[in-house]
């Protein structure tokens, strides 16, 4: 995992004085580089210890070894993608158009490189036999997460699989309850702290079902109700609230689920892609 990624995935937890540190290095990484430890403390309007304790928080012994990381991090990644002049972690009000849509390319990039690099295929071969031994699946998430259950529950239904993406909240939770036939739950929600969706999965798991989660956030509440947790891997730019690079993340996660479940009976699922898709033709004739 990046040292960009655990700052991204760690800064809704943080206490404030270490959340304004996050926050000041999501926006320019490089700050760390530039700035000694006091300057970097008074630029954040926090203390040097709390700079120490925000290093410790995300994993390192102190601020020398986090300026030491990032900067072979970013040296990396400039490497990567300055060939083509794609390279940093934020939009900022001076780019072009073109250098905006390149730098959300690279983030989008490294979302989908990052999310694969570090997935347990242990945990993700556990989900797919939880979905592929399931009568009826409900997939739940709110705001951009809810394209993304759309978007795996049209790959499912695709292959004649039973699967039902649930607008609302109370909806949601009434059909975890009322469970007919072998059932998994699939909870989206990048933070893994909305609300709607971790009362779902609570639900869900106290109601017999298989529960699956799709976030950034390892320790999160979300994550805690899901029996097997699928973690993406993202630095969103700062036009979060769009969720971009988020949600690319939690799609290349759900074509990993799809293509999971759909190899686990291969000749019937291109059947079933054949003939859901010579219907679709006939409409376009």
């Amino acid at each position: 995992m990046s040292i960009q990624s655990t700052i991204e995935a760690a800064a809704s937890t943080l206490p404030p004085s270490l959340s304004r540190i996050a926050t000041a290095i999501r926006e320019h990484p490089s700050i760390v580089i530039d700035m000694t430890i006091n300057e970097l403390a008074e630029e954040c309007r926090t203390s040097v210890a709390s700079v120490v304790r925000f290093c410790r928080a995300i994993g390192f012994s102190g601020y020398a070894a986090l300026r030491m990381a990032l900067a072979t991090e970013l040296g990396k990644e400039a490497a990567q993608f300055s060939a083509r002049g794609a390279f940093g972690s934020e939009i900022s009000d001076e780019d072009t158009l073109q250098e905006a849509v390149s730098k959300l390319a690279a983030l989008e990039l490294l979302a989908i490189e990052e999310t694969v690099a570090q997935l347990d295929f242990g945990v993700l071969e556990a989900a797919i036999t939880a979905i592929d031994g399931a009568d009826r699946i409900l997939l739940y998430g709110i705001g951009a997460s809810q394209f993304v259950a759309e978007d795996l529950a049209h790959k499912l239904l695709r292959v004649g699989r039973n699967a039902h993406v649930l607008a609302d909240p109370h909806e949601a939770v009434a059909a975890t309850v009322l469970q007919t036939a072998p059932t998994v739950a699939i909870g989206f929600s990048h933070s893994g702290a909305t609300i709607e969706t971790v009362r779902f999965l609570e639900t869900a798991r106290r109601n017999g079902a298989a529960t699956i989660a799709v976030t950034s956030a390892k320790d999160s509440p979300l994550a805690r109700a899901a029996d097997h947790a699928l973690f993406t891997e993202v630095r969103e730019s700062s036009f979060r609230a769009g969720a971009m690079v988020s949600r690319i993340a939690q799609l290349a996660l759900v074509d990993c689920l799809f293509v999971g479940v759909a190899k686990r009976r291969f000749a019937e699922t291109v059947d079933a892609l054949r003939r859901t898709r010579e219907a679709m033709q006939e409409l376009r004739d």
